[in-house]
């Protein structure tokens, strides 16, 4: 009898970046490419045409055909909305609030997260319940309630005010559990409890390096709506001491609006959040994508 070797396959790479372009190569085609350019051209152009506007006179604004090149007064602009508005206290006070609160929804929320998804205690389920009904809860409900207990604390027109409600959310809450339930297996964290490792250090050696993509997500789409809050801040600060959004809502009021200062001010306040998504950008894509191909 004759053995017959066969040559085994040669076994490519088969990660989940892999697995994402291989897919990309059977979906993607001319129509798609095209519908994605026209996705972000539509998407692009209202920042772009803030530019144009913010860059050219104030009667641009009203030029028929409209303006779609950037004119030479963009400085001159800039220098318009510092002069007429303390701009730079607003965009002090909007960076201190959304970095504060990003940082702590992120944080408390891969604690939390972690705690509901991976250690048993009592009450736990009813618990979670009880935090995800809090978003039922419309926030013009509470609003009332809420400046009452900050003016008892003395914060009402302090930026306190606008930081201490959104230092925890509901959602962050169940967008990290939800994560670690599926990204860290039991068995990893009952290996390192045989290593005598404790819950704590479990989580700051095993759970938060692997929560990264989720909470770089979580931290985008937390500091992107601190940053565009507006209501609750119109409500408790004061004129003199503006976020961004009240401060383009001072500039908007009054009997005629300058929308070239307008949006000059809003292109300034896009800057941040722009910086933002570059600087996290591939831990985001990253999160996505290894949620995508998952499984």
């Amino acid at each position: 009898m004759t053995a017959v070797l066969e040559r085994p396959a040669q076994a490519g790479p088969t990660g989940p970046a892999t697995k994402a372009r291989r897919l990309a190569r059977r979906v993607a085609g001319p129509w798609t490419y095209a519908a994605l350019i026209a996705v972000l051209a539509g998407s692009a152009f209202p920042v772009y045409w803030s530019f144009v506007v913010s860059s050219q006179t104030p009667d641009a604004i009203d030029s028929v055909p409209p303006v779609l090149v950037p004119g030479g007064n963009l400085f001159a602009n800039i220098a318009r909305v510092f002069d007429t508005t303390d701009f730079a206290l607003a965009l002090l006070n909007s960076i201190v609030v959304s970095g504060t609160v990003t940082v702590s929804v992120v944080l408390f929320s891969t604690l939390a997260g972690f705690a509901f998804a991976k250690l048993k205690f009592r009450g736990r389920n009813v618990l979670l319940l009880l935090i995800i009904g809090t978003q039922a809860i419309p926030t013009e409900l509470g609003i009332i309630p809420l400046y009452m207990m900050m003016a008892e604390f003395g914060w009402a027109g302090e930026i306190h005010a606008v930081i201490v409600p959104g230092l925890v959310t509901a959602f962050g809450v169940f967008f990290m559990r939800q994560y670690f339930e599926r990204a860290i297996p039991d068995e990893l964290l009952e290996a390192g409890r045989m290593d005598g490792c404790h819950s704590l250090r479990l989580f700051w050696h095993v759970a938060l390096p692997a929560a990264r993509p989720a909470a770089a997500v979580l931290g985008l789409f937390t500091f992107m709506q601190a940053w565009n809050d507006f209501f609750w801040p119109l409500v408790v600060l004061t004129p003199e001491n503006p976020t961004v959004q009240t401060a383009l809502s001072t500039l908007a009021s009054g009997y005629t609006t300058d929308y070239t200062l307008v949006l000059t001010a809003a292109t300034i306040g896009t800057v941040p959040v722009l910086a933002v998504f570059l600087l996290f950008g591939r831990q985001i894509v990253g999160g996505i994508m290894s949620g995508a191909v998952k499984g």
